[in-house]
């Protein structure tokens, strides 16, 4: 028997691609970067703000907006409740403030209209039971699991029951808390999102390298969910094999509200979405070969002998 053909029948084979399908796209190994435009609250619970920001990423050719619902009685701590807080309305206890901002079942449904009619998916980080029954409602092709609930067994399950895919965050989280949480969702359709919980982050505190540890561990698709200013750490992250990425979107970086600061103007999102996109040209494959364009090259520059 030929050797050779007796190692090349042992060798193992690869690994089947690790990809999520996000409504009709792929999300994964080997697929294009799915990049996420975090709205979040920065709408400040004004609608027009809303319509002006999903605009805003179609127009960047982004893959999805995401929104984060709440039930403000459930979700807000007891102890935060009564809090005074300093908003662009005046001085208003913190639950008052949560209420304020929450959107209402008519936006929702122009959300839903206004992201068809722009060609752009949408869906929410459910923050509590009620909303994640709110949210499915509108039949959004995933949800988000945001880091602070990453520790609600009973918010996972309901997010879970929903039957679509979950994208994972994993901020101000320990593997074992990560652990525990993959095995009450299950890792059928699940991402993973690499995350900071500062807003806004600084640079060394994004540890991009923590992508591959998590993809190590859980064989599972990974990408990175950015609080940080700037672009050049998505970017990078792209280069790094982000599945996806997911940055807050904001009409101007000045508003009142506690995104702002650490999220990108239209400008900003523009420019990163043409960067990722040129570094995913730019990884090509590991084969190295001589192109076309480099014959001339040869011709002109090397010597003969």
């Amino acid at each position: 028997m030929n050797p050779s053909l007796y190692l090349s029948s042992q060798r193992p084979a690869p690994p089947l691609p690790k990809t999520v399908k996000i409504g009709n796209t792929l999300v994964g190994d080997g697929q294009p970067c799915f990049f996420v435009a975090e709205i979040g609250i920065n709408h400040n619970g004004n609608p027009r703000i809303t319509e002006f920001l999903i605009d805003a990423a179609a127009q960047a050719r982004c893959n999805a907006v995401k929104f984060q619902k709440r039930t403000p009685d459930l979700c807000v701590p007891e102890s935060q409740k009564s809090k005074l807080k300093e908003t662009e309305w005046g001085e208003m206890t913190y639950i008052e403030y949560r209420r304020k901002i929450e959107l209402t079942k008519l936006d929702y449904q122009r959300i839903d209209a206004q992201c068809a009619a722009r060609g752009i998916m949408w869906f929410a980080s459910c923050w509590d039971i009620p909303s994640v029954e709110f949210i499915s409602q509108f039949d959004v092709p995933c949800f988000k699991v945001a880091s602070a609930t990453l520790t609600d067994d009973d918010s996972l399950r309901a997010v879970r029951g929903a039957g679509k895919p979950i994208l994972l965050s994993t901020g101000m989280s320990t593997l074992e808390q990560i652990d525990h949480a993959i095995e009450v969702l299950g890792d059928h359709d699940l991402i993973l999102l690499h995350s900071v919980s500062s807003y806004p982050a600084y640079y060394n505190e994004l540890n991009l390298r923590v992508m591959q540890t998590l993809r190590d561990r859980y064989s599972l698709p990974v990408g990175y969910s950015g609080h940080e200013t700037g672009i050049a750490s998505s970017t990078a992250a792209a280069a790094l094999g982000a599945a996806v990425i997911e940055r807050h979107i904001t009409k101007d970086r000045s508003l009142w509200g506690s995104d702002q600061a650490a999220s990108l103007e239209p400008s900003g999102l523009r420019l990163l979405m043409r960067d990722i996109r040129l570094v995913e040209q730019s990884m090509g494959t590991a084969e190295k070969r001589v192109l076309a364009r480099e014959l001339p090259m040869i011709e002109k520059l090397r010597m003969k002998k």
